[in-house]
């Protein structure tokens, strides 16, 4: 069943979000900034190794840089797009709504920042891509129950401390994979190993954003980022169109 991983991924984020909410009203408040903190770091360093791994290649005993100046150049151009376009205004907009009809008195500081974290999150990263391109090329959802897995746990520490919003970033995953699964499936001759490696580069250093951000030291915009997982893709059709 082609989307399955996709379809288990949702369910996984429902469930370790509904968790940490029942958690959310339980845990003081320095237990909770510990465990963002220590998030933070985990989803730093894991940006940080996915952007390394993709970015570097080692051969003849050397280590040579790969894709870095693509890396660059989408990073510029999606922050240009994404901040013409107002992606994370909209993606808060979406929230604000689900906010009004679904958040608790008291919850509403909190619920478009667990939204829009929740979905950047477990969007942009290696294995949201790879795991979705690789149900759709060849029925394989390994990776997608391995996300799933992780995703069901971030979803329910991120719940416990930032609220409901974290829940309806399942909806945007569902949308996102399944969207990539599908176009997988009608453009299996056309994808590179290169462009997979390219799209990881780049959702890995988004990953890492957003780990700065949980951690406080920077405030980057990561949802204006995202059109730059498009350059990518709009780079080697170009490339195949004009060869």
């Amino acid at each position: 069943m082609t989307g399955l991983g996709t379809i288990v991924n949702v369910l996984a984020i429902l469930v370790g979000g509904a968790v940490g909410c029942v958690l959310n009203t339980k845990l003081p408040r320095r237990v909770a900034d510990s465990v963002m903190q220590g998030l933070g770091l985990a989803v730093l360093v894991l940006g940080l190794m996915g952007a390394i791994g993709a970015a570097f290649v080692v051969a003849d005993d050397k280590l040579y840089a790969g894709h870095v100046l693509l890396m660059i150049v989408s990073l510029a151009a999606g922050a240009l797009a994404g901040e013409l376009i107002g992606i994370e205004e909209k993606l808060e907009g979406f929230a604000k709504v689900c906010e009004r009809r679904f958040a608790k008195p008291g919850e509403s500081s909190s619920f478009a920042r667990g939204f829009v974290t929740a979905t950047v999150l477990f969007c942009t990263g290696s294995m949201a891509i790879v795991g979705a391109m690789e149900d759709g090329l060849a029925g394989n959802r390994d990776i997608l129950f391995s996300k799933a897995a992780m995703d069901g746990i971030t979803a329910m520490i991120f719940a416990s401390t930032l609220g409901a919003g974290v829940l309806f970033s399942a909806v945007a995953v569902g949308a996102y994979q399944g969207a990539i699964t599908l176009l997988a499936v009608y453009a299996k001759p056309f994808v590179s190993e290169a462009l997979v490696t390219q799209l990881s580069l780049v959702g890995s250093v988004l990953i890492a954003g957003i780990g700065l951000n949980l951690l406080g030291i920077a405030k980057i915009r990561t949802g204006n980022l995202l059109p730059a997982l498009l350059v990518p893709v709009v780079y080697h059709a170009g490339r195949a169109f004009f060869s």
